[in-house]
């Protein structure tokens, strides 16, 4: 096996060799479509779903993409469900990418705010915007989906202000090194890039030899000198502490492909982890030296307790956002702490570039082993779902999650929207193997239901179990087309709807009686017949009014199986909301001040 370091040397030596052919005149390739080298390329990152809406200045390369033998048009209700298709299917299919495909002006600027999200949370997607022609882009006729005005770059403008890199695709010449170029951004930074095709580019001969050579998909190495000096500083701190050493788990690490070294470091050295929400499932949740989720003062007391009392920290790719961090509410003096990044590294008040973890850590760890006995004396609170014995029979958020919590199996797909979902399966542990989807950061609701749809194509790709949602009444509202999708490619989630009358994480936040946080009740048990299943063969609808209903109907195997869609609406009061939530409302409130 190759290192990260010799794979980016190879490579680059590769297309060396390849530039010296070309200018000698022994380039005797195959030519190719560029819109068939593009797919080529995605094929090669292992993509197999591509999401999007069509549209006039897409469809040439539509017909390529339907005649691929490995990569399934999906095909969207809208372009914001896509993008957040794209989102869900790469988040579970980690070291691939997830593909959208829109038309220009109208298309991609509907897909803006899942392109967004993407950047925000580090996932890597690549969106293709089907563009007029090089003719037409260069004389400005006043073409339908313009601005009227000649402005054919205002998309790109707005394109460049949410995604890592683009390829503006201007000639057969530069094309494929363009592609390369972005598509390798995307997979080693973690981003989503942008490449605009032309209409008349799409069916560009070129040469297809760049193909023999692998897409780099490796962050350029370390270097060697100050790494080591990183990692001996590292070991200083930890031998300061005499092994009191805890780790926190967060999204970074997930990521960028950095969990295989994470795990490695922690059973070897034995330091007790917990995660923050965003990094949840990172660290397998029964593992007996994880203690949970720590989030600032929103943890719970014991978590609390342990992580801020620990000599030091060791904090894998964190990303401390309001609602990842308990509202900025870590109590950890940079004193006490070492960062571990994808492309730096910091060790109390000092920075070092270009450091990354997933090369650091292996050797990181090779030093650190040696202290296992120490660190396992080390007591960690064990995390489990505890189910409160309350005297009626609602659905309170308290009994919920942790009676939800019994239900999951290993592998399963879990997607909880933002809101009380997110946060009430905060306190709850996951099975192993598992993998938990939530969009803490940006946090757009309506986000999950088309993300599920991508996260269900992408476990069975991956040889998951069930994928299950967890989503507000609210915030399907928003995009809950996508159930129709779901139906039309025999996907079959479970989906939790949690009916509590509105948008209730806006209640707590503020307005709490007000009616703006009202929605109108739909009919949800009939709302799949409306979406494609006419003859009720492809879906059930269940509604749980008590604990008694839903246990039963957890209890059942047949449900258990998913053999079909299910949707489940589980009737819970209005102004229920689990304890984290009610936590970082309150601080979330004085933050943001709304009365004076």
């Amino acid at each position: 096996m190759f290192s990260a370091t010799e794979q980016v040397l190879e490579a680059e030596m590769n297309r060396l060799k390849l530039a010296v052919k070309t200018l000698q005149g022994e380039d005797k390739s195959e030519e190719i479509y560029i819109g068939s080298y593009l797919l080529a390329r995605l094929e090669e990152l292992g993509v197999t779903s591509m999401f999007g809406v069509p549209g006039d200045f897409n469809l040439g390369f539509l017909d390529l993409v339907e005649d691929h033998p490995t990569i399934d048009w999906v095909g969207n209700c809208n372009e914001l469900n896509a993008s957040y298709a794209a989102d869900g299917y790469a988040r579970v299919k980690q070291g691939s990418v997830g593909v959208l495909l829109t038309t220009f002006g109208v298309g991609e600027l509907s897909a803006m705010n899942g392109m967004a999200g993407a950047f925000s949370e580090m996932v890597p997607m690549v969106h293709i915007a089907g563009v007029p022609s090089l003719r037409q882009q260069a004389t400005k006729p006043m073409l339908h989906h313009t601005l009227g005005d000649g402005r054919y770059d205002a998309y790109t403008k707005a394109a460049e202000q949410f995604t890592y890199s683009q390829a503006i695709l201007t000639s057969a010449i530069s094309a494929a090194a363009e592609i390369d170029r972005v598509l390798s951004d995307c997979v080693i930074k973690g981003r989503p890039v942008y490449i605009t095709l032309p209409t008349d580019l799409a069916y560009a001969k070129i040469s297809s030899d760049r193909l023999k050579i692998p897409l780099p998909r490796h962050p350029s190495p370390n270097d060697p000198e100050v790494e080591a000096f990183v990692i001996d500083e590292i070991v200083k701190q930890v031998e300061e502490a005499d092994g009191d050493v805890v780790v926190i788990a967060d999204a970074c690490a997930i990521r960028h492909d950095a969990i295989d070294e994470l795990k490695d470091l922690l059973h070897k050295t034995g330091y007790p982890v917990y995660a923050a929400p965003m990094g949840k499932s990172a660290i397998d949740e029964t593992y007996e030296r994880y203690g949970g989720i720590y989030v600032g003062s929103i943890s719970r007391p014991e978590i609390k307790e342990k992580v801020e009392s620990a000599k030091l920290i060791l904090s894998i790719g964190s990303l401390k956002s309001d609602f990842n961090s308990g509202n900025f509410t870590y109590s950890i003096p940079t004193t006490r702490t070492v960062e571990l990044h994808s492309h730096w590294t910091k060790i109390k008040y000092a920075d070092f570039p270009e450091i990354g973890m997933k090369q650091l850590l292996p050797k990181l760890t090779a030093r650190l082993e040696g202290g296992k006995a120490k660190a396992l004396q080390l007591k960690v609170p064990h995390f489990d779902a505890h189910i409160p014995q309350e005297t009626d029979d609602v659905i309170s958020q308290a009994w919920f999650w942790p009676t939800m919590s019994k239900f999951l199996k290993p592998k399963d797909v879990i997607v909880a929207e933002t809101g009380t979902s997110s946060f009430g399966i905060l306190d709850v542990p996951l099975p192993k193997d598992s993998v938990f989807l939530a969009q803490i950061l940006w946090g757009s609701i309506g986000w999950t239901v088309g993300s599920t749809l991508g996260a269900a194509l992408a476990a069975k790709d991956c040889n998951m179990n069930r994928t299950i949602l967890f989503v507000g009444d609210g915030s399907l509202q928003l995009t809950v087309q996508e159930l129709s999708t779901m139906l039309r490619k025999g996907l079959k989630p479970l989906i939790f709807v949690l009916n509590n009358s509105g948008y209730t994480i806006e209640r707590f936040l503020h307005g709490k009686e007000r009616k703006y946080n009202d929605i109108m009740n739909w009919k949800w048990t009939g709302l799949l017949e409306v979406l494609g299943d006419i003859d009720g063969t492809l879906s059930k609808s269940y509604t749980v009014n008590n604990k008694n209903e839903l246990t039963e109907l957890l209890e059942n195997p047949k449900f258990a199986a998913a053999e079909v869609l299910q949707l489940v609406e589980v009737m819970m009061p209005k102004h229920d909301a689990p304890r984290a939530l009610q936590v970082q409302a309150e601080l979330s409130g004085k933050t943001n001040q709304y009365a004076l």
